[in-house]
């Protein structure tokens, strides 16, 4: 790859988050939709590249300059940039990392967050009738006890179960598809590993499961971090 191949990376993954500047601010080099004709591909190409970086321009997270960041994509275009390839990196560089900082903190403050409100739910809904702590902070209630025995920590379980979030929100579930999931119990998070050998096969309970038997204070696909997890799980077997 070129100097001014390097640059140009550097200068649009930049514009990518401007374009959205220049619709808005009536810039006479903008053409209206109605002024537009594509003759050929690459007219084709380069409108909807500029629509992609249009689309993604609400997720920059700083004051946007447009008039800059026109200048610098023409200078590389126009191979008129007065800037080297290495000083070009470092500022994309320093640019990387910062916002990288930003989203680290914006993560952290969300987790904290996460385990304050999951506190705090444990806490009332510890209170509930049927609802039982174990010494481990698990807790949990019987919907329907069944009279089969109960798995041991190297069971593998057959179940159904639905998983959410303290606010509602469900992330997971097999009770409507009817299809069981079959699982190691000491594979999963010790909050299962635990409840579920407190189950007699034929039983149906409900978890609530402290962040640190869950999954700890990263998150996980849909599951923030630091989250109290919800699970109503019916033990069909176990082998």
């Amino acid at each position: 790859m070129n100097n001014k191949q390097i640059i140009t990376l550097i200068v649009v993954a930049i514009a990518a988050m401007a374009v959205g500047y220049f619709i808005g601010t009536g810039t006479s080099s903008v053409k209206s939709e109605s002024q537009i004709t594509m003759k050929n591909q690459d007219d084709s190409l380069n409108y909807f590249l500029g629509l992609n970086w249009g689309y993604s321009v609400g997720t920059a997270p700083w004051k946007v300059d447009g008039d800059l960041i026109a200048s610098g994509l023409l200078q590389v275009l126009n191979d008129s940039s007065a800037f080297d390839p290495m000083s070009a990196q470092a500022v994309f560089r320093d640019l990387s990392m910062a916002l990288s900082e930003v989203e680290a903190q914006q993560t952290q403050q969300a987790a904290l967050k996460n385990l304050e409100d999951g506190i705090a739910f444990l806490e009332e809904n510890g209170t509930r009738d049927g609802v039982i702590t174990t010494e481990s902070g698990l807790q949990y209630e019987v919907v329907t006890e069944g009279d089969g025995p109960k798995p041991s920590e190297t069971s593998t379980v057959s179940v159904f179960y639905e998983g959410s979030l303290i606010d509602g929100t469900v992330f997971d579930s097999n009770f409507e598809t009817g299809d069981t999931v079959t699982l190691a119990l000491n594979a999963f998070i010790p909050g299962w590993t635990e409840g579920l050998q407190l189950m007699p096969v034929g039983s149906t309970y409900k978890f609530y499961i402290p962040s640190n038997l869950a999954y700890g204070e990263r998150d996980n696909g849909p599951i923030p971090g630091n989250s109290t997890l919800i699970f109503k799980v019916e033990l069909l077997g176990f082998e």
